[in-house]
């Protein structure tokens, strides 16, 4: 680096190169002073998406944790807000396994798909915001916040209800909105935490 300084130094004082950038191009000597940004390509992009993918399986279950701590502290309300039997990965599972065949899930099963499909989702989100995070390092401004509402707005507000997995949002109560976005939140900062240790390790 310091050697780099020192000849673009030696570059900008040389007096031919001064006589031509005063008199054709006064643009030139901050062009030539300015460090060129590396190409996509050489930013690994793999090593950022696996560095997302642990980011996002670690706040895959982090997410988990919490809902289910909140969903005690909801319980212990005087009024708790009501809650479906089955949420929407579990319903999700249902749809995906009658869509291969007949054989309709227990609630144990459906638990247990709803749980895979979670980890499953999660984790691949992680995958890509880690590797858009290394072709565009601006993507990780503010610890994973802005990609966990993003993510809650998207597939929470919007493609479950397309989808048929739950009712429209207007019919749920604000406090079941700020629940998820919560939920969404320690999601994108403990994917973005993870991601920063894990990608700083490759």
């Amino acid at each position: 680096m310091h050697v780099w300084q020192q000849s673009t130094r030696d570059v900008l004082d040389d007096p031919q190169f001064l006589a031509v950038n005063a008199a054709g191009d006064p643009s030139a000597r901050t062009r030539l002073a300015r460090p060129r940004q590396a190409p996509v390509e050489h930013r690994a992009i793999w090593k950022g998406a696996v560095a997302g993918l642990a980011g996002g399986l670690a706040a895959s279950w982090t997410m988990n944790q919490f809902q289910s701590q909140l969903s005690k502290w909801s319980s212990s309300a005087s009024s708790p807000p009501p809650r479906e039997d089955e949420d929407a990965t579990m319903k999700a599972a249902s749809a995906i396994a009658q869509s291969f065949g007949d054989h309709a899930l227990s609630k144990r099963e459906k638990e247990v798909g709803g749980s895979v499909l979670h980890y499953a989702f999660g984790t691949a989100m992680g995958a890509v915001y880690g590797a858009l995070t290394e072709a565009s390092p601006h993507s990780a401004a503010g610890w994973g916040l802005p990609f966990g509402a993003l993510l809650w707005l998207g597939a929470d507000e919007i493609a479950v209800s397309r989808l048929g997995l739950s009712g429209s949002p207007t019919e749920a109560p604000a406090s079941v909105h700020a629940s998820a976005l919560a939920a969404h939140l320690v999601y994108g900062f403990t994917a973005d935490t993870v991601r920063r240790g894990v990608r700083a390790a490759l």
